[in-house]
């Protein structure tokens, strides 16, 4: 990824300790779609170009209704919206974050139908 392509995806818990807690971080190429393992219930998120400018966010980002293991994060221009739901065979090839901040690639995704259980594969690439 060309420095000054990349862009960085900032998760934090805001109603953790006093002023939140940091949940992940994560450089990447731009991209309108970020899946989240384990996400907290409540998210902030900020996009930052490669210059460190915020060029999108969205702020107390709450889980809507059921819990899932995945949640889906889209950017519409300067706005990041929150879905919480399965992946399926459309979302094969998405980045995914996960806590901490390491960032791979969805290569497949399975769920059982009463959400029992799932099997998924990422895949995880790093150049220096």
């Amino acid at each position: 990824m060309p420095a000054e392509r990349g862009e960085t995806w900032e998760l934090s818990y805001p109603e953790a300790a006093s002023t939140g807690l940091p949940f992940a971080r994560g450089r990447m190429d731009p991209t309108d779609v970020l899946w989240v393992h384990a996400a907290p219930p409540v998210l902030d998120v900020v996009v930052s170009d490669a210059g460190d400018r915020a060029v999108a966010r969205g702020d107390s980002l709450a889980r809507s209704g059921e819990r899932f293991p995945m949640t889906r994060l889209s950017r519409a221009g300067d706005r990041v919206a929150r879905e919480d739901r399965w992946p399926d065979q459309r979302d094969l090839g998405s980045r995914v974050i996960l806590p901490g901040g390491e960032v791979g690639t969805l290569k497949a995704w399975w769920n059982a139908g009463d959400g029992s259980e799932w099997r998924w594969q990422v895949e995880f690439y790093n150049h220096r």
